[in-house]
């Protein structure tokens, strides 16, 4: 058994392409080992900022003989059909290929023998075409080639049991093929020349002699304990952030975090701001207090040793982000002396879209829209959701939003709170922007929950009326997340919001149940228990809607509830299937039986059962007490099954009676539908 190494070596790769690269080379090329019948033990992959290294163990040496057998066209059939199976099998003619009885006829086959041979014949095409299938969401061209990567390729190194493959990628056009080789190149500062490597274990040790960790993971737990070991000296702790430490892994390939400082004259400016100017541009890691409040600290992770212990680095990076908080403290110097209130005639210059006018525009309808929604949410003062509705946007016009547009809605608080205007609506101009992600937080607060819903709801209406819904791969304005967040919002604060009342397109409903279905299958609701409710059609009230399926699904899971849909089953396809034979069935057997002609004292039982449930539901569901109207249903089910036992009802020569009896399976449907569909109910 041997050993494949593969390295591609390029310009830096950005960070949040590695991961899934790695993965997806690794995929490629097991594929491609695969198909070419070679079996393999293990396969490992990794990425650093300027090479993807796969390394494959346990392959053979050589390939083994396979024989793969097809079948063609019948015996007789048209030479078109022969020729086509001669050339896709490779036959010169049917004396080649068998002739043989399948049981259903005679039909032609061919047996393709395929010779093995040496496993490093077969290896550089699987590399060539895992290569050019990589799926980068970003690709180039570079000099005069044809060929897409992430970034130029500079080298490969491809070794087969410590042997060079003979191989190359011909990048196209005047440029050389890149031939495979043995040679890579270590840290881009901290190294020398080229490296010649014998294997995986050759490779790995000189790339970290050459200042190379080739494992991401080890890179990550480098940066997280040499940072926390700084901010513990420092006497302050490290803000934990998952994403930024997997990106920062994806920056450097020998991290070596330092510790800088920010100046005291920028930590009076709101601490998002310092924030985003350290994590979203600088990429440094942020620190607080023993109180939890933002620190004057920060870490920042070099790609270097510095012979002077760091100090030029820090020096460097704290200038840089002076140079930044300067601008930052400028704007919010600036920004405080012009009123919210003041700004909103400008966002008459701002289009929100073509076909939907200004932000000006926007804000008057998200207003509207607000003081009709409040009504419906407890606690809502009309005059403040309305207020800061208006003010919700002016934000969008100062000089910090328009040097760092992450912090809408943030300033916009900040600034009120500055204009001494109360704290619910400063908060809900603040939280209008959320829940931005399944993660983030959502608005609690009365007024910050009516001003949410309505940027919300304002952005699905008004794009639906101009035909902007999303498709299947495209969804440009973020509508998904505006219906996700609308019903985090509704379905976290109890909110009783009738959602019809802003929807002027039925589709827009159905677009919610989508979404809804998609939100509560991650917390373990059953998507054909969100349907049958649904499909009920005419709820629009989320809460209501939810303890509906909640109830369903609860009493599903109990026997009394299995057994019932199988019950329901039975009745309900007897019903449709007779249906189906006769289209004017279904008004005939509309209503309730008629009680003189039910004769056996099964025939009787169910009615009496039906009867008994129509009381006890019709005034649960009037509650929204659910749960009971479920509960009510148990009792069908004996008499159901003593109905099947005992009664039959297509009884051909009393068509009275037979009509009177499916009136009786259909009241069963009737009943119980009017909780959930039930034929919408998988099993």
């Amino acid at each position: 058994m041997a050993e494949l190494l593969l390295e591609l070596l390029s310009e830096e790769i950005p960070a949040r392409m590695q991961a899934r690269a790695a993965d997806d080379l690794k995929r490629l090329v097991g594929d491609g080992l695969k198909a070419a019948g070679l079996e393999f033990k293990d396969a490992s992959a990794f990425a650093t900022p300027r090479r993807l290294t796969l390394v494959v163990d346990g392959l053979p040496t050589a390939r083994a003989d396979v024989s793969e057998e097809r079948r063609g066209p019948r015996v007789g059939a048209p030479d078109q059909a022969v020729q086509g199976f001669l050339k896709a099998t490779g036959l010169a003619s049917l004396d080649q290929a068998e002739k043989r009885d399948t049981g259903k006829g005679e039909f032609w086959f061919a047996v393709i023998r395929k010779k093995g041979g040496p496993t490093a014949e077969a290896l550089p095409g699987i590399i060539d075409a895992a290569m050019k299938a990589l799926p980068w969401p970003k690709s180039m061209r570079w000099g005069s080639g044809t060929m897409t990567w992430v970034r130029p390729l500079q080298s490969i190194v491809a070794l087969f049991d410590g042997k060079v493959l003979a191989g190359e990628i011909a990048p196209g056009g005047q440029m050389a093929p890149i031939k495979f080789g043995d040679t890579t190149r270590g840290h881009r500062f901290l190294s020398n020349g080229p490296i010649k490597v014998a294997g995986f274990a050759d490779y790995t040790a000189k790339l970290r002699a050459a200042h190379v960790m080739l494992d991401p993971a080890e890179r990550k737990q480098v940066v997280f304990e040499g940072a926390e070991r700084l901010c513990t000296e420092a006497q302050v702790a490290l803000k934990a952030d998952e994403g930024l430490l997997d990106e920062v892994a994806g920056l450097v390939e020998w991290p070596v975090p330092m510790l800088g400082t920010i100046d005291a004259q920028f930590m009076g400016v709101p601490p998002e701001v310092l924030i985003v100017s350290m994590k979203t541009h600088q990429r440094y890691f942020v620190t607080t207090d023993r109180s939890g409040a933002l620190a004057n600290r920060f870490v920042v992770v070099a790609n270097n040793v510095a012979r002077d212990g760091g100090k030029t680095i820090v020096d460097g990076n704290e200038r840089v982000l002076r140079s930044r908080l300067s601008d930052a403290k400028f704007f919010w110097d600036q920004d405080r002396k012009q009123r919210l209130a003041e700004r909103l005639p400008a966002l008459k210059d701002i289009v929100f879209h073509a076909k939907l006018g200004t932000q000006a525009e926007r804000v008057q309808r998200i207003t509207q829209l607000a003081s009709q929604i409040a009504t419906s949410v407890p606690g809502a003062d009309i005059s403040q959701v309305e207020q800061a509705a208006l003010l919700c946007k002016a934000d969008l016009v100062t000089g910090m939003v328009g040097e760092f547009p992450e912090l809408q809605g943030i300033m916009g608080r900040y600034y009120a709170l500055e204009e001494k205007i109360s704290a619910a609506v400063a908060d809900a101009i603040g939280d209008h922007y959320a829940p931005a992600g399944p993660n983030d937080r959502c608005p609690s607060a009365p007024v910050s929950i009516a001003v949410a819903l309505a940027d919300k709801l304002d952005a699905l209406v008004s794009f639906w009326s101009i035909g902007e819904k999303p498709t299947g791969s495209r969804d440009p304005y973020a509508l998904r997340r505006a219906a996700l967040g609308v019903i985090r919002i509704i379905v976290e604060n109890n909110i009783r919001l009738p959602l019809k009342k802003f929807f002027s397109a039925d589709d827009l409903m159905a677009f919610f149940a989508d979404r809804l279905k998609v939100q509560m299958r991650e917390k373990g609701v059953r998507h054909d228990v969100v349907d049958a409710v649904f499909a009920l059609g005419g709820e629009d009230d989320l809460v209501r809607l939810l303890a509906r399926v909640e109830a369903v699904q609860s009493f599903l899971g109990t026997e009394a509830g299995k057994n019932l849909l199988t019950a329901y089953g039975r009745a309900a396809n007897i019903v449709r299937a007779e249906e189906k034979k006769d289209k004017t069935l279904a008004s005939r057997i509309a209503g309730a039986p008629d009680a003189a002609l039910l004769q056996q004292i099964e025939e009787k039982n169910v009615a009496a059962a039906l009867a008994e449930v129509e009381r006890l539901v019709t005034p649960a569901l009037q509650r929204e007490d659910f749960a009971a109207a479920m509960q009510a249903f148990a009792g069908l089910r004996g008499p159901i099954d003593a109905f099947f036992e005992k009664v039959t009802v297509n009884v051909a020569e009393k068509p009275d009676l037979r009509l009177n009896r499916l009136k009786l399976l259909n009241q069963i449907r009737a009943t119980m539908d009017s909780v959930a569909d039930f034929s919408r109910i998988e099993g």
